[in-house]
């Protein structure tokens, strides 16, 4: 009788252990988004599926400044420090839960955190890197998380840049959106430079991704 007492009393600990334990945020979390911003979107995601088979087309860095969640991200109007919940509000399901899954360091990685924070916050207010070169000072979403955390590892590439492609790999031909979003800047199109993208950095060995 004590047993099956006992046994009882174990399976209910179990069960509500599994009720109330929730995910739980950590600093130095990537968020990868998937956003829809129209034909960039979609071409992002032609040339670069995320992690197992997702559709990522921005990221942002996660710190905790006096108790507050905020997300470190490189957008339109510049290298931004943007509030957690307004982050995961931007792009929702039909249900409405965040399009976003979380990659974190793995433990042997996890020293480096700080010091990428500290370098992400002193490119706050450096504009968006409208071009993706990576040798101006300004950032897009994976180039700042990119050259944050290569800063903490001593200089040393953490992610690893990849050649860029804006051709669509079903026809070997440029984007339209491309060939005109880069006509209007007026500079080359930058094919074959190094770069990265959410898609591809969720792939990278170093995190493990995680499901809210």
């Amino acid at each position: 009788m004590r047993l099956k007492y006992s046994l009882v009393l174990y399976f209910l600990a179990i069960i509500s252990f599994s009720c109330t334990t929730e995910f739980q945020f950590q600093e130095g979390d990537i968020l990868f988004q998937d956003g829809d911003c129209g034909d960039f979107c979609d071409a992002i995601r032609k040339v670069t599926q995320g992690y197992d088979g997702r559709d990522f087309s921005h990221n942002g860095l996660l710190m905790k400044e006096s108790g507050d969640w905020f997300v470190l991200e490189a957008i339109g109007k510049g290298v931004s420090k943007t509030p957690l919940h307004s982050f995961l509000d931007k792009h929702v399901d039909s249900n409405g839960n965040p399009k976003v899954m979380v990659g974190r360091l793995n433990q042997e990685y996890r020293h480096l955190i700080p010091a990428a924070i500290e370098e992400a916050q002193k490119h706050l207010g450096k504009p968006y890197d409208s071009v993706f070169d990576f040798e101006n000072d300004a950032f897009y979403c994976s180039e700042l998380i990119h050259f944050s955390f290569k800063a903490a590892n001593g200089g040393e590439d953490f992610f690893t840049p990849k050649p860029m492609t804006y051709k669509d790999p079903g026809t070997g031909e440029l984007f339209p959106i491309w060939e005109k979003y880069f006509d209007k800047l007026g500079v080359e199109i930058p094919e074959g430079k190094p770069g990265l993208n959410p898609g591809g950095m969720s792939l990278e060995p170093v995190l493990e991704m995680i499901e809210l």
